[in-house]
């Protein structure tokens, strides 16, 4: 580490729990980050702004106007641009030190199993029921930790899985695979802090994760109503018949 990111992360350095070596720690993780919108947003600017040494973006949409009230990496003057160039911008102003991979892309299938396995660990930022439940997958055949987050109307909910680790429950164990579509923003509409104030814990989790450092959400489900400010944390348990880590997956 050089003088000019001491001087950087200093504020993170001095704390005791981080210092340098786990600032050190940061600088060589690599974190994938899937979808550019509301949640990813905040996660990678926090992330990049922390040191995360690599972060890769895959999202496959443009920027739209009607982005702009919660996408914070996403600024006017960017509609019409791949989510993930805007965000690679916006996230070389914020720390030009950061390696930025960003690909206009769905990320599935072979590209996703191999980004998985290269990957520190992951954040699913997408708002699809598929995306959600293939990248899941991944992460329990890669044994990659998982920060999983999700924002509509006034709610926020984001939870840590980690398989291949104790008794952590994945994505498929708090929802099933054959459910209906989830609800998305497009249809029941979101208030824009709630996708910051979910996204920014997802990158805090990440954080942790990498470091080795405090108590992450694993097996616990952190719920927000935003209109009447209450937390719930429901805990979470490994499902034995769990069809993606179960003893019969």
């Amino acid at each position: 580490m050089n003088d000019q990111q001491l001087l950087r992360y200093s504020r993170q350095i001095m704390l005791p729990q981080i210092d340098i070596a786990g600032q050190q720690k940061l600088l060589n993780a690599k974190v994938l980050i899937v979808g550019a919108g509301g949640l990813g947003s905040p996660a990678a600017m926090y992330l990049a702004a922390a040191g995360v040494g690599q972060i890769t973006i895959y999202d496959d949409d443009q920027v739209d106007l009607t982005n702009l009230q919660r996408q914070i990496a996403h600024y006017t003057p960017d509609i019409g641009l791949d989510k993930v160039i805007s965000t690679l911008n916006t996230l070389k102003k914020i720390n030009p030190e950061v390696k930025v991979l960003a690909h206009k892309a769905r990320l599935q299938g072979e590209l996703l199993n191999k980004e998985v396995d290269d990957a520190d660990m992951v954040l699913d930022c997408s708002d699809n029921f598929g995306t959600r439940f293939a990248v899941n997958q991944a992460c329990v055949d890669n044994k990659t930790p998982l920060i999983s987050g999700a924002a509509i109307r006034f709610e926020g909910q984001v939870s840590v899985f980690t398989p291949g680790l104790g008794e952590s429950p994945c994505y498929n164990c708090l929802y099933q695979s054959d459910g209906e579509e989830l609800q998305n923003c497009v249809r029941n509409g979101v208030i824009a802090p709630i996708t910051g104030i979910i996204g920014s814990i997802q990158a805090l989790e990440a954080m942790k994760l990498i470091m080795g450092i405090g108590e992450t959400l694993v097996g616990r489900l952190l719920l927000l109503d935003g209109l009447t400010m209450e937390w719930q944390t429901m805990r979470l348990k490994k499902n034995p018949g769990c069809p993606s880590c179960g003893n019969a997956a």
